[in-house]
């Protein structure tokens, strides 16, 4: 039974490696390396998947090798000592993983978002969004005069 849940996480944690690596994971708070850091944007949380999809990928064939050991047969001692030596490898190349993520999530530098339309636009009296609040255009002015 212990081989089948092995195979089953490491089947798991291999599609998220495949997937981090290829940069088709999409932020979420389920899957792949989630920090606050690795979270702030989808550049982070990609890069930071694609960064640890080779320590992931490592732990998923730790868990599948310990798990197919334990399916193929393995028993009495051997199993138990299988299963341990697997599990602690798989947990600590995903600590590893996670670590290399989020500095590699650390490194991107955060989106500049523009703040309002400091002077960038070529016809502010057209765009509702552009002009300052409590403002009015040039238009609603000619038609509250006459």
């Amino acid at each position: 039974m212990f081989g089948l849940v092995e195979l089953m996480v490491g089947g798991a944690a291999l599609t998220v490696a495949v997937l981090g690596a290829r940069s088709r994971l999409r932020r979420n708070r389920v899957v792949g390396v989630r920090t606050a850091t690795t979270l702030r944007t989808e550049e982070a949380f990609a890069v930071a998947n694609r960064a640890a999809s080779v320590p992931f990928a490592a732990a998923a064939a730790a868990a599948l090798l310990g798990g197919g050991a334990l399916v193929a047969g393995a028993d009495g001692v051997v199993a138990w000592v299988v299963l341990v030596i697997s599990v602690i490898g798989f947990v600590a190349l995903l600590g590893a993983g996670g670590l290399v993520g989020e500095r590699a999530a650390a490194a991107v530098p955060d989106a500049v978002e523009p703040v309002g339309c400091a002077g960038e636009c070529a016809g502010c009296s057209l765009i509702e969004g552009c002009r300052p609040t409590g403002t009015s255009s040039s238009a609603e002015d000619a038609a509250a005069r006459g």
